[in-house]
């Protein structure tokens, strides 16, 4: 991006300070003004999508969905299942959602088909495409869908011999995954309610179906209890046969025993009396042991720390007993006060010489309570030591006694467990199978319907005004986006803000586009440069003063005298500009003269009826006399200096020191020069010329040069500083005006200027 020099040469108030930049914000007026600019093209877009939504609706069929509520009762289902083998689910979140998903399945929806005879049924039958179509993208997935394979005729279902749905066949499939797509099931809030929907084209089939899904759930449920209490009891019948016989031959097995080594029981117990006292004395001497142990550990822990001369008062055992807390509470308020002492006195004075002599005490004195403590955890060692060892030696006089019987008695003891393991097994099973056979009979729902299906009053699906609506925020989504990207594909400058930021330059003028009815006057078909004499008091004459004025003060102390016209691309309008500007300028008494810069395309000579005559090449090559090349145009009051002759380079004619002389010659008879160059874009000519003016206009067609062509245009210009700023020319002003206050001096100033003025 080009980037503005210091100094004065600027032609608006806001570009004096160049490096003043108004932030880049979006507000209100923005949008406001965007949606003013492109309301045709958005309001086109979103009548298209309305249309289009409207179209959807016109094809799809009219849908109606009927909802029953389902109630998951706990209490229920724990009345009706004491036993863990036959226990239902606990309903949390998860087994609520699996039951969604029973009531979702292939077997329960299966159930339902076979008992509506759905597969024969027209909306939902095997030769049915799969419900899937359903939706707003449903038709676009039904087109693009295999159409169904023909299905083998339905055969009769029923259960086998162990209770279990038997498969479905091909064509009931293809009709559950047709009616699976109907179906809705969502648990109603934080609640146990379950409410299983059906959606269907006839209202009074929603409802029926909808009521025979809960119901095929609820007996599906009972079904399932029942089957597996069956099963259950069954089971348990065979096992409680092989228990029972486990159970006699371990009994018989103790009692054998017992014949054969003449044990007699005590207090019902098989244990005789010696075989009680050992067992007595372990346990005894068990506990004897861990408590040595744990002596033997403290007294171990206080040895070393003794030996590697720390302080026993330390330790959690010693720190914790006695009277060692209350003196080391005693320690740390003497230290307290030391330290407050120590803050305001020396360590010499003699309050603080007697807090630390009581220090040391109370330090002695916990040192001997440590000691007492740690003679005190030997003694507790050596007495635990002492009574282990005197179990131990009773536990050895009564092992004596017993040696002979140790192994009988490990034999008795393992055929006793065995004989409790089989009892305790065989009670549980038979209690078990008590339960199960009751289980059987029991009719315990822990789901039922609470509130069955009604027939829907208005229809679900489509949506009327839901579609619209989203076809009308769509469409004007859309239509905002397609304008903003039109605007953003728009190469052009279109307000002043836009030139300021991207050439740095300021916009002096904006030329309206004029039409063949603004051309005339009193049916006299007029010209542009015409104008400012025809109709002084006309926008567009207004606009060339305007122009003029910020040309003069893009240099208030110099003002310029000899003005480059240029553009970036033919057909930008520079030449009627610069004809206007010398019009509006010798309209205003200056003596003006309009110099043919453009030899190759002398559109300024053509206007004048000069392109035969002499000029600007005869002065310079052939040396013709000024006063002869230089003509006068009455009409318009001005002078014009045409082109002349032909010549193969006009570069080199331009650049030469004749015409440098003769640029100067003409600064000293004439109060305003403005030379008509060619477009910078296809030849060098105008940068020629740039540096011989005083300033430079530079032409740009409103909302259609590219922008990076007028950047490189501009940067090309010898000197920056010499051009005064930017002409807009073929300005729409009605288009012009919705953008809003960049555009506000420049565009809105025309809406008001007939309040003043008039033609």
């Amino acid at each position: 991006m080009l980037k503005r020099l210091d100094g004065p040469e600027t032609g608006r108030g806001d570009t004096l300070h160049p490096d003043r930049k108004e932030p880049a914000s979006f507000d209100f007026l923005d949008a406001i003004n965007f949606a003013w600019r492109n309301w045709k093209f958005i309001a086109g877009v979103a009548a298209l999508a309305v249309l289009i939504g409207g179209l959807y609706i016109a094809r799809q069929t009219p849908l109606y969905t009927a909802t029953a509520q389902l109630l998951l009762d706990p209490n229920k289902e724990k009345a009706g299942a004491q036993d863990s083998m036959l226990a239902g689910f606990a309903l949390d979140l998860p087994a609520i959602e699996s039951q969604i998903q029973v009531i979702r399945s292939t077997s329960l929806l299966s159930r339902v088909v076979r008992q509506d005879h759905l597969v024969t049924d027209p909306e939902f039958g095997a030769a049915t495409p799969v419900v899937g179509s359903r939706g707003l993208l449903g038709p676009i997935r039904a087109f693009f869908s295999p159409a169904p394979a023909p299905a083998p005729s339905a055969a009769p279902a029923g259960r086998d011999e162990l209770g279990r749905s038997e498969p479905p066949t091909l064509e009931v499939a293809q009709t559950v995954q047709n009616v699976m797509g109907a179906v809705g099931v969502s648990r109603n809030g934080q609640s146990l309610v379950l409410n299983v929907s059906f959606t269907s084209a006839d209202p009074a089939k929603a409802v029926r179906l909808a009521n025979a899904i809960a119901d095929a759930y609820v007996i599906d449920k009972l079904d399932a209890r029942f089957e597996a209490a069956k099963r259950a009891s069954a089971w348990l019948s065979d096992r409680l046969v092989d228990l029972r016989k486990q159970l006699r031959e371990s009994e018989e097995a103790v009692a054998r025993f017992r014949s054969d080594n003449n044990l007699i029981g005590a207090g019902g117990g098989n244990v005789t009396l010696n075989q009680d006292q050992l067992g007595q004395l372990n346990g005894r001497r068990v506990a004897a042991r861990a408590e040595t142990a744990d002596k033997k550990a403290r007294l171990d822990l206080l040895l070393q720390v003794q030996a590697a001369g720390g302080s026993v008062a330390d330790l959690p055992d010693i720190a914790n007993a006695g009277a060692i807390p209350e003196l080391r509470q005693q320690e740390n308020d003497l230290m307290r006060q030391a330290a407050d002492l120590l803050a305001r006195y020396s360590d010499r004075h003699p309050s603080v010489v007697n807090i630390h002599a009581q220090l040391a005490d109370l330090r002695r004195s916990i040192a001997r309570e440590a000691e007492r403590l740690a003679a005190d955890v030997k003694h507790d060692y050596d007495m635990a030591l002492a009574r282990q060892q005197a179990i131990e030696k009773t536990l050895n006089e009564v092992t004596g006694e017993t040696d002979l019987d140790a192994s009988k008695a490990i034999t008795l003891r393992e055929l006793e467990r065995n004989a409790a393991v089989d009892k305790t097994l065989f009670e549980e099973f038979l209690q078990r199978a008590k339960v199960t056979e009751e289980q059987s009979t029991f009719e315990a729902r822990d789901a039922r319907v609470i509130t069955p299906a009604q027939p829907p009053a208005p229809q679900t699906s489509p949506r009327t005004m839901l579609v619209l609506g989203a076809s009308l925020v769509l469409g004007l989504a859309a239509g905002v986006g397609g304008a903003f990207v039109v605007e953003l594909l728009n190469p052009g400058f279109t307000t002043p803000r836009q030139v300021e930021e991207f050439l740095d330059l300021p916009l002096l003028a904006s030329i309206a586009l004029m039409e063949t009815r603004d051309l005339t006057n009193d049916g006299v078909l007029i010209t542009m440069p015409e104008y400012p004499f025809v109709k002084p008091l006309s926008r567009f004459s207004e606009a060339f003063r305007s122009l003029r004025s910020a040309v003069q003060m893009s240099d208030v102390d110099n003002p310029p005298k000899v003005l480059l016209v240029t553009s970036t691309v033919p057909s930008e309008g520079k030449s009627t500009i610069a004809m206007t500007t010398a019009a509006s300028a010798a309209r205003s008494g200056l003596r003006t003269l309009i110099v043919e810069g453009d030899l190759r395309h002398p559109t300024v000579s053509r206007y004048f009826n000069a392109a035969d005559g002499p000029g600007l090449v005869d002065h310079l090559v052939y040396g013709a006399e000024l006063s002869s090349v230089v003509l006068r145009d009455e009409k318009l009051q001005l002078w014009v200096l045409p082109a002349g002759a032909k010549t193969q380079n006009p570069p080199d004619l331009l650049g030469s020191d004749r015409f440098r002389a003769l640029i100067a010659e003409l600064r000293e008879q004439y109060d305003l020069i403005l030379i008509d160059s060619p477009p910078l874009g296809p030849v060098v000519d105008a940068l020629i010329v740039s540096q011989l003016v005083d300033k430079t206009l530079f032409v740009v067609r409103w909302a259609s040069t590219p922008r990076e062509m007028v950047a490189h245009s501009v940067e090309r210009l010898a000197s920056h500083r010499k051009v005064a700023g930017v002409v807009f020319n073929y300005v729409v002003h009605a288009q012009a005006q919705k953008y809003g206050k960049y555009a506000y001096s420049y565009y809105y100033g025309d809406r008001y200027y007939k309040k003043y003025y008039t033609e």
